[in-house]
């Protein structure tokens, strides 16, 4: 049972530092970002495990996580209410071309970045844009003025 209840407070800890880090940082993985994921991973790994190396052991992490994160999804599904909270929701950036500064700063984007997205989805301006957003999944969605 001890397992089950490290398991269960590792995957809480882990949901909360993933909101909290922000959907833009996660979307866009640098090697050393990469890294750190797998150290963590072997972090909370140490942490759930402690001493045990038994196979029940390992059945018992895992399946508590994987189901902590079943039931998630489905509560995310099921209660409209509750996918504000486990999912977020996605961030207007650009209106009619102008930049919004305070969900910019919110989401740690610089100007130079928006416009990079912008250029990778073939778009020469921010002016041109009619509306951009930051979607949950870390992902930009650029509407671009006709």
């Amino acid at each position: 049972m001890d397992i089950v209840l490290r398991a269960a407070a590792a995957f809480l800890f882990i949901f909360v530092l993933t909101r909290i880090i922000g959907r833009r940082e996660l979307s866009s993985l640098e090697p050393f970002d990469l890294i750190l994921l797998v150290v963590i991973g072997d972090l909370v790994q140490q942490g759930v495990m402690q001493n045990d190396f038994s196979v029940t052991g390992l059945m018992l992490g895992v399946g508590t996580i994987g189901m902590l994160t079943v039931a998630v999804s489905f509560l995310s599904f099921r209660v409209r209410g509750l996918r504000l909270v486990l999912e977020g929701e996605p961030i207007v950036l650009v209106q009619n071309g102008e930049p919004i500064p305070r969900n910019l700063h919110r989401e740690r984007l610089t100007l130079e970045e928006l416009a990079a997205e912008a250029r990778q989805q073939q778009i020469g301006a921010i002016a041109d844009v009619r509306w951009a957003v930051l979607e949950t999944n870390g992902t930009i969605s650029f509407i671009p003025k006709k």
